[in-house]
């Protein structure tokens, strides 16, 4: 038997954790604006947050943890992913931008969206280390807080201060 997840134990016992968790988090205040993790990235570009469980430290994704936190506390079902509907790696805004479901649903929107491996769509690079670049722009643009221009050319890959020679 395999261990469990470490979401499937009750993350929302320690309020202390869940501050920080929030402290991570840039708001956009748009509506329809992403809730972006301004903390930790792994190398493929997500992020990394890290809970103490069972003693022990470990590393979770927070998109993740916050799709536990909007659901009450409830563990998601081991087997299922996190999809990104916003298509931002670092979006943490559960049940409208990040949704739990199944890995045949995460597939189907990934090849929906031109984002199969091996083929190249302009809002998301091919590769880990192409997202984890794009991951460390945006958290770079948004660490002082949120602008939306600097949100949206960290996105797509713009030059911040474009040189005039």
């Amino acid at each position: 038997m395999s261990a469990p997840h470490p979401l499937a134990i009750d993350p929302v016992r320690d309020a202390a954790e869940v501050s920080r968790f929030w402290s991570s988090v840039v708001r956009g205040p748009g509506e329809d604006d992403c809730w972006v993790w301004v903390g930790a990235i792994s190398d493929d570009g997500y992020g990394r947050f890290w809970v103490k469980r069972e003693g022990r430290q470990r590393a979770v994704r927070p998109h993740r943890y916050a799709l536990v936190l909007a659901n009450d506390g409830a563990p998601l079902p081991p087997d299922w992913v996190s999809l990104h509907l916003c298509d931002v790696a670092l979006c943490v805004r559960a049940n409208s931008h990040v949704v739990a479901g199944t890995p045949r649903e995460n597939s189907r929107d990934m090849a929906e969206k031109g984002r199969v491996r091996g083929r190249w769509n302009r809002w998301l690079p091919g590769t880990g280390r192409d997202r984890a670049e794009r991951s460390r722009a945006v958290r770079n643009a948004l660490r002082d807080g949120w602008d939306a221009h600097r949100f949206r050319d960290a996105l797509h890959g713009v030059n911040e201060h474009p040189t005039l020679f």
